[in-house]
């Protein structure tokens, strides 16, 4: 297999990573087809495209002409038939495994047969994951990191079956995507997610255990370890559902009791405050400024 013959992309997702993914590769040159459960959801998604692209030319990154021919490079519909031409698909869709397997199960047909599937997927097995489709081999972990025009990260990940061609082409289409490829081994949570979940869940653990307040965490780690965001508005800028989900794949996978997930995230993502999106989480984001919630 050519590396540069991934000419047209599927994009699966048109939320925050789906349509990140979607607005790099538009972007890099590529022709790409975003679908989403709705039309309401492509909607919202090419709203969000619309508005980071702008920001790039407000910012003198990019100039006008480029974003109006990454967003005409941009093809939306919620049928999987529009990925028959497809070269290579990238599912970006909610970190649940059930759900993933649903789709690659709707996905797989509409399929050319020599046609590759990524998951950006930031703690599920790659082995396990490809093995629920018709190409293991063609199969391939590719987890960009959020926001994906920011970041310039991509972790690769090879499941068991993944064939070198498959490697070699994904990691071409990173490069000219102007990202920087590192490649993981296929273990819970890879090399990011494994060292930044726990230290975000012990963050959690200090706030529940009453050592320090959501400020003086965040403030702590960010003036202690210069780090440019606080543990705790990192956990609400991921998501506090998919922080939870990452600490269950590490604790079920692992065995381990250090990555127990803390019972105050259980409890916050069972009031449904998940952070950002939902405008309340370690921080209530309904005013104008974020104000702490503990």
């Amino acid at each position: 297999m050519s590396p540069d013959r991934l000419r047209r992309l599927g994009v699966i997702g048109a939320g925050q990573m789906g349509g990140g993914i979607a607005h790099v590769c538009a972007l890099a040159g590529y022709n790409v087809v975003l679908t989403d459960i709705s039309e309401e959801a492509l909607q919202r998604g090419r709203q969000a495209i619309d508005r980071n692209l702008s920001r790039q030319v407000a910012r003198g990154m990019i100039h006008e002409e480029e974003k109006g021919a990454a967003i005409r490079r941009i093809q939306m519909g919620v049928d999987y038939a529009l990925f028959a031409d497809c070269d290579m698909v990238i599912e970006a869709a909610t970190e649940k495994e059930d759900i993933k397997r649903e789709i690659f199960k709707k996905l797989t047909p509409a399929l050319k047969p020599d046609a590759l599937i990524a998951t950006n997927t930031s703690s599920i097995s790659i082995t396990r994951l490809a093995a629920s489709t018709d190409r293991p081999g063609k199969f391939i972990g590719m987890h960009f990191m959020n926001p994906v025009p920011v970041m310039s990260l991509v972790e690769l990940i090879r499941g068991i079956a993944t064939e070198e061609d498959t490697f070699a082409a994904t990691r071409d289409l990173a490069v000219k995507l102007g990202k920087t490829p590192v490649a993981a081994e296929d273990f819970p949570a890879f090399i990011v997610n494994r060292i930044l979940l726990p230290m975000i869940n012990e963050a959690i653990y200090t706030l529940y255990e009453g050592v320090g307040s959501v400020e003086a965490i965040d403030t702590a780690m960010k003036l202690g370890a210069n780090h440019p965001m606080g543990p705790l508005e990192l956990a609400d800028f991921i998501g506090l559902d998919t922080c939870l989900s990452v600490m269950q794949v590490l604790y079920e996978g692992l065995a381990d009791s250090k990555y127990r997930p803390c019972p105050l995230l259980v409890k916050y993502v069972e009031a449904g405050w998940l952070g950002r999106k939902m405008r309340r989480g370690f921080y209530d984001y309904t005013g104008a400024k974020p104000v702490p919630t503990r």
